[in-house]
C-alpha cells in the first residue's frame, strides 16, 4: 500500500499540478516569519529546517528532506502571516502547488479530500509527539524516542541541528550517540 505522502505526489504530478520549481542554496530562505506563504512544496532533493526565533535564538521544530511535503502550516491554515522561518541546510530543488488551486481539486475530488484528511491526522499525532518529547525531561530518552519514531532523521540532518531540535547542547547529543 503506498504512503498518503507517495499517493499524493503521485496526483499532483499525474495531474501536472505544480506550478514551479524553486531551488535554494544552502542558507537561503524558503520564506521568513511575517511572510504570507501558504504554498505547498514537495521536496524533490535537499534538506530544509524550520524554526522559529524564542529569545533572539533559532529553535528547530521540523525538518523536511527528499520526499517530504513542506508548507508553512500555520499560514496554510490560518491564512495569516507565518511565524515560521524556513531554511536550506543544504542545496534544495522543491516543486510548489499554490494552496488554492490545491484546495480547489480537493473540492472536486472526494478521494483526494480523504487522502489529505489522512494526512492532516498524520500531522497532528506527530505534533503531539513532538510535544511529549519536547516535555521529556532527559535528553537520552528524548533522543530515544525521535530516534525510533524517525530514524531517517540522523541519516539527514547535520548532528548540530539534530541536537537544536532535541532541545541540548552538541556535546550531549554526541555523548548519549556514543553510549
Amino acid at each position: 500500500m503506498l504512503s498518503p505522502l507517495k499517493t499524493l505526489h503521485d496526483y499532483i504530478q499525474e495531474h501536472q499540478l505544480w506550478q514551479k520549481t524553486i531551488v535554494l542554496k544552502r542558507g537561503d530562505y524558503l520564506h521568513m516569519a511575517d511572510d504570507l506563504d501558504d504554498n505547498i512544496y514537495y521536496v524533490v532533493g535537499g534538506t530544509l529546517q524550520s524554526f522559529v526565533l524564542v529569545n533572539d535564538e533559532e529553535q528547530i521544530i521540523r525538518f523536511g528532506y527528499e520526499g517530504d511535503f513542506f508548507t508553512a502550516i500555520d499560514c496554510f491554515i490560518s491564512g495569516q502571516p507565518t511565524i515560521l522561518y524556513a531554511q536550506a541546510i543544504r542545496k534544495c530543488t522543491l516543486k510548489m502547488i499554490r494552496k488554492s488551486d490545491y484546495i480547489k481539486h480537493i473540492a472536486e475530488q472526494p478521494e483526494l479530500s480523504s487522502l489529505w484528511q489522512n494526512i492532516m491526522s498524520w500531522m497532528i499525532i506527530g505534533q503531539l509527539e513532538r510535544e511529549i518529547d519536547l516535555l521529556t525531561n532527559d535528553p537520552a530518552e528524548r533522543y530515544r524516542r525521535v530516534l525510533e519514531r524517525s530514524p531517517r532523521l540522523f541519516q539527514e540532518i547535520p548532528a548540530k541541528y539534530i541536537a537544536n531540535y532535541l532541545r541540548m547542547t552538541a556535546e550531549t547529543l554526541s555523548r548519549i550517540r556514543r553510549s
